[in-house]
């Protein structure tokens, strides 16, 4: 019987859209709540559109009345104009998604990435590591950071560096399982069956294990 209930941010991404459409079939989750900027174009019975304006997410996303939420925002540095402007997608809106959702969610699993330390001389995996620390302070029952390697599917944006690195990743991960691109359909399903296990205390996927959720859980049937 259905009783589960999650809220998505970055639903219109690669791994946030993998996430949509494996809640909506799943039979665990009875309610899911995604946060989005403009219409979604997408109805289910399951489905509660929210548009919201994600610089006031301190607000708007309180009170949702979800157990599990989930996270995929995430921009380049690129796309986002300056490291300024990706910092505030990648660290300050998934902050504010953290504290808002905080009361009421048993659970909160981001979708991070690969070298993710607070401590990095990186800006990019930098600013992961430091989300990281800030969720983590939340104290939430349950938090999960999933740190995929390149990422495999269909993207809206081209992304002409990660198909080089995924190309080099293909060669590599014959020797380095931790840096074999990765699925992002896998990513979000380890991450939903992750959830459905209501494991406590912080904990962290690299692109082996969350391959490994997959293929001995979901992949296997069990």
């Amino acid at each position: 019987m259905a009783s589960r209930t999650a809220v998505i941010a970055g639903a219109t991404g690669l791994v946030g859209g993998h996430l949509l459409q494996q809640l909506l079939v799943d039979e665990a989750y009875e309610r899911v709540v995604v946060l989005v900027r403009k219409p979604l174009g997408q109805t289910h019975t399951k489905l509660e559109v929210r548009e919201v304006d994600f610089d006031r997410l301190a607000e708007q996303a309180r009170d949702l009345g979800v157990r599990d939420a989930f996270c995929a925002l995430g921009t380049t540095i690129k796309t986002a104009g300056s490291e300024e402007a990706f910092r505030k997608v990648d660290f300050t809106y998934v902050h504010e998604l953290a504290k808002a959702v905080r009361p009421g969610a048993d659970q909160f699993l981001l979708v991070s990435a690969l070298g993710a330390s607070p401590t990095s001389r990186v800006f990019y995996n930098r600013t992961k590591g430091e989300i990281e620390e800030a969720v983590k302070a939340l104290e939430f029952p349950g938090t999960h950071f999933f740190r995929p390697s390149y990422l495999v599917g269909e993207r809206t944006e081209r992304r002409i560096a990660e198909k080089v690195g995924t190309a080099f990743a293909h060669v590599a991960g014959l020797a380095m399982k931790r840096i074999r691109p990765i699925e992002a359909r896998v990513v979000a399903a380890a991450m939903i069956r992750t959830a459905k296990t209501g494991l406590g205390g912080v904990h962290v996927y690299e692109s082996d294990r969350i391959q490994e959720i997959y293929d001995k859980t979901i992949k296997a049937g069990r």
